[in-house]
């Protein structure tokens, strides 16, 4: 078998079988198929796609190309979430205590964040002494332990994936569909994922524009699933304005704890309740939407699901009095409200520009080496449909700088748009793809 064989056959738009498949990623991951060849393969395979068949396949080449986490011993069913990126998306933070607290075992790795989408690790770490670097043994253990664990996803697990797309991103394959879907499925398997909700993100603060993109992505990933035999939902939700208020770091976790102490933001509250009900009924834990929601609630209200939320932050050495006390956390330099220039309805808060000023304050990665700042980020205080007074509160900026603080309060500005007339409120979720 020859790569460049391979290579031609997709080029000519035919399906691969299984066995070549598997000789192309074993030969890219061990070095004997050179970069140039694998960036042939992948853009002959953005230019013609793949089927759901040799997608599943590609997913478990690049699954078996490293190891696997097996999280039978600790529990019989795990259940997981992943979002596609967002900004102000705080959203695990709350719904794995939350699916915890209704008797769910949640095992979870997570990234950080790169561009204008924030990563939840670098959220968690916000939070002083809270470890993300577990082993396998660690995390196996705190699963049995308390049902419940948020980690970083280690090396050994898919690399193949690691090197495809290091790949894709320097070749102009970063759009490909099916690279995308076997890529986010790769590392939910190897991590021993069994039953996965997909909450794959829409609009201005996304990476698929349009829902028709949304949806096709979502479908292959939960064919990717079913293929694999394994379980997978996916929601179609809104990204075109930040989710919840807070975009930053150890504000988002002010935020999250907030909501579990029920006093999160409405539209917020309402989304987590959203994933957390799939994830019930996903993982047997409820019969329909109506028991998994009533649980999902209950959990918020009686205060279970923050008990957890302190369970998981004690469980990896997190410093319990910033949590319970967030006050502790350390605050930026430059602190102010900005008030809005006119009267009107709001018709647009950009997402990417919220994200992108973000990053620019310092709570984001532009490259992989750089620093976060975690005191560092944005308030948005109105929503889509929103009707304003003049001078009425309309952001706060965090700023370590002066110099900061006026750049972001610029972008800030130009990234909400206002109407005359009543705008309509952007819905949570547009589709459910199962």
């Amino acid at each position: 078998m020859r790569a460049v064989d391979i290579i031609i056959k997709k080029r000519n738009g035919q399906e691969l079988n299984k066995d070549e498949i598997d000789f192309f990623v074993e030969g890219f991951t061990d070095g004997s198929i050179p970069d140039y060849q694998a960036s042939a393969w992948a853009m002959a395979v953005l230019l013609n796609g793949m089927t759901p068949q040799e997608t599943t396949d590609l997913t478990m080449a690049m699954v078996n190309s490293g190891e696997t986490l097996d999280l039978s011993p600790a529990v019989p069913l795990a259940v997981d979430k992943h979002s596609s990126g967002g900004v102000g998306d705080k959203t695990t933070l709350v719904v794995e205590p939350l699916v915890a607290a209704c008797g769910l075992p949640v095992g979870k790795m997570s990234g950080r964040g790169l561009g204008f989408t924030g990563g939840t690790l670098d959220k968690m770490e916000s939070i002083p002494g809270f470890n993300v670097n577990l082993t396998q043994d660690e995390f196996l253990s705190q699963l049995k332990r308390i049902g419940l664990v948020l980690a970083g996803q280690t090396a050994v697990l898919a690399p193949a994936d690691g090197k495809f797309y290091a790949l894709r991103d320097v070749s102009g394959t970063v759009d490909s569909i099916p690279l995308i879907a076997s890529s986010i499925m790769s590392k939910k398997i190897a991590a021993g994922a069994q039953a996965i909700v997909l909450d794959v993100k829409i609009g201005l603060g996304a990476f698929m524009a349009t829902q028709e993109e949304a949806k096709h992505l979502a479908r292959f990933m939960v064919d990717i699933a079913n293929l694999a035999g394994r379980k997978a939902v996916a929601l179609i939700s809104d990204m075109n304005q930040p989710l919840g208020i807070a975009v930053g770091n150890s504000l988002e976790v002010k935020e999250a704890i907030d909501t579990l102490q029920g006093k999160g933001p409405a539209s917020f509250v309402e989304h987590c309740l959203d994933v957390a009900e799939q994830m019930l009924i996903l993982g047997e834990a409820a019969v329909d939407g109506g028991e998994a929601r009533n649980k999902a609630e209950g959990a918020l209200k009686d205060g279970s699901a923050w008990g957890k939320f302190l369970e998981l932050i004690k469980a990896q050495g997190g410093d319990v009095s910033y949590v319970e006390d967030p006050d502790k956390f350390p605050k930026a330099q430059f602190v102010e409200v900005v008030p809005s220039p006119v009267s009107g309805y709001l018709s647009q808060i950009h997402a990417r520009a919220v994200g992108e000023a973000s990053v620019d304050l310092g709570a984001g990665r532009a490259k992989k080496s750089d620093q976060i700042d975690h005191a560092v980020g944005i308030e948005i205080l109105r929503e889509v449909g929103d009707f304003l007074d003049k001078g009425d509160d309309l952001f706060i900026i965090h700023a370590a700088s002066q110099a900061d603080f006026d750049q972001a309060k610029e972008r800030l500005l130009a990234a909400h748009k206002w109407s005359d007339s009543p705008v309509e409120r952007l819905p949570l979720v547009y589709d459910i793809i199962r």
